[in-house]
This record gives structure tokens, C-alpha cells and sequence, in this order.
């Protein structure tokens, strides 16, 4: 009996042993490769610390300042407010045409003098000049409160060489040959001539002062009339009457009398 063949191991089953003997050394060495670049090396200095960047607080975005706006008043304090006399029989009627500002030509001073300065006007116009009642329609004072004087139904009176016939006339307290009109005086003569202009439907630009019809006075002053001069006046009627209709409504009784106290007190 011919003897068993001796056991070979198959070349394919040897080639399979030595190719992962073959991988196992590979991975053996990569892992190793790697463990030494992530190992810090102990004889290598430390690397500096990162920059430490500084966070900048937040700033709020500079905003556009606004200059205050200056309010002007939509009422008219009436007459019995501020202690007027009733007015004397008579006047001549009139439909207002144009619109003329005047100044008292009286120093002012502090604004709390303003009431019992109105009846010191009227008192000289109806007792020494003899006429009806305060020569003008409504006033002004340097706090911009407005002031209900004679009816602008009615002819206003002048002691200088011009016809007042057909004029609105709005008075501005005070002496401006000598004083500053103020931003509020400015804004309330401004809503008084708006308010005639829609009323009675009379053009701006026939807005004027009264030296400009006589030429024996330099009323408004000097310093008012740099606003009639200029346009001033005039552009801050015309803006008012493009915002919309103006609303100027007298007020009387307990409340009138409150807002005069106010101002006589120095708080309005």
C-alpha cells in the first residue's frame, strides 16, 4: 500500500498568513506613528497661549439731535379773562383784507406782566384816545398765549397816519426797538394770522407791518420786523396752513381765568 502523501499546506492558505502578518504590522506601525505625533514631547518648550482679543462694549448708534420745537397756543383767552372793559357803543363794520403786526412799543419785561399790561392798553386807548375799545384784534404775548381784544369784524384804531380799514391787526406785547421777540411770541402771532387767513380767506402775502403803511413810526421795532422783512413770519403762516386747518378756539369761565392766574404766577 502506496504511503499517505505528506500534508502541504496550500500556497493560497500561506499567502492569506503572511499577508496578515503583513497588515498587522502595518497597523501596528501607523498606530504607533500617530500616538508619537499626538504625544506632547516632554524636551519641546510649551507653545505661547492664544492672543487674548478684548470684546469692544456695544455703543448705541449716534443719533441726529433735533432742535426743540417751540408749541404755539390754539387758544384764545377771552376777554373777560384777562379783565377787559366791555367795549363802548359804536365802530365801523369791515371784512378784513389783509393782515398787519404791531408791538406795543412799551417794554415788556417779565411775561407775568402781560394781563394787567392789556388794561393799561385799554384803559389809555378808550380814556385818552376816546376810541371804542383796544385798538387791535388779538394779542400776543412773549409766551405766545393769544389774547381776545376787539372783534376783527370791527375797524381797528391807530394814532398814526394810516387807514386801518380792512386790516387784521395782531398786536406782539412788548417794545422791540429795545427787546428780542421770542420763538414762542413768533409761533403764536403766526397761528393768529393763520387763523385769519382761513377765516376770511385773506392772502399771506399780504402779511405787513404797520411802518410799512405809515411812515411816522417805527412800529413793530426793529427786531420784529426782521421777520416781516425776511419772509419768516410769512413762511411760518403759510406752513401752518398747509398742515391742515388751524383751530383757534376762544375759552372763557373758570378755565380762562385759571390759564390767566397761570400766567400772572409765571407757570403758563
Amino acid at each position: 500500500m502506496d504511503a499517505s502523501p505528506a500534508f502541504r499546506p496550500d500556497s493560497r492558505l500561506e499567502l492569506s498568513r503572511r499577508r496578515l502578518l503583513q497588515l498587522g504590522g502595518l497597523i501596528v506601525a501607523t498606530t504607533g506613528a500617530c500616538s508619537k505625533e499626538s504625544a506632547a514631547d516632554p524636551t519641546s518648550p510649551a507653545p505661547p497661549p492664544p492672543p487674548v482679543v478684548k470684546a469692544r462694549p456695544l455703543q448705541a448708534p449716534t443719533m441726529p439731535t433735533t432742535p426743540p420745537v417751540v408749541p404755539a397756543s390754539h387758544v384764545v383767552l377771552c376777554r373777560d379773562a384777562w379783565g377787559a372793559n366791555p367795549p363802548r357803543p359804536g365802530g365801523t363794520p369791515q371784512t378784513p383784507v389783509r393782515m398787519t403786526i404791531h408791538h406795543t412799543a412799551v417794554a415788556l419785561g417779565d411775561n407775568t406782566n402781560a394781563p394787567s399790561r392789556l388794561r393799561q392798553h385799554q384803559r389809555y386807548h378808550q380814556d385818552t384816545h376816546g376810541w371804542i375799545d383796544i385798538a387791535y384784534h388779538l394779542s400776543v404775548d412773549r409766551n405766545g398765549n393769544i389774547y381776545e381784544l376787539r372783534k376783527p369784524e370791527l375797524v381797528g384804531d391807530t394814532a398814526t397816519s394810516y387807514n386801518p380799514s380792512g386790516h387784521f391787526l395782531v398786536v406782539c406785547e412788548g417794545n422791540f426797538d429795545e427787546e428780542q421777540v421770542t420763538e414762542a411770541q413768533l409761533n403764536g402771532a403766526a397761528v393768529a394770522f393763520a387763523w385769519a387767513a382761513q377765516r376770511f380767506g385773506i392772502p399771506t402775502d399780504t402779511l405787513a407791518g404797520h411802518r410799512d403803511f405809515s411812515p411816522d413810526t417805527t412800529c413793530p421795532g426793529a427786531d420784529l420786523y426782521t421777520h416781516i422783512a425776511s419772509g419768516d413770519l410769512q413762511n411760518r403762516v403759510n406752513g401752518l396752513l398747509a398742515a391742515g386747518p388751524v383751530d383757534l378756539h376762544s375759552i372763557c369761565g373758570p378755565e380762562a381765568s385759571a390759564a390767566v392766574a397761570d400766567i400772572e404766577a409765571g407757570l403758563r
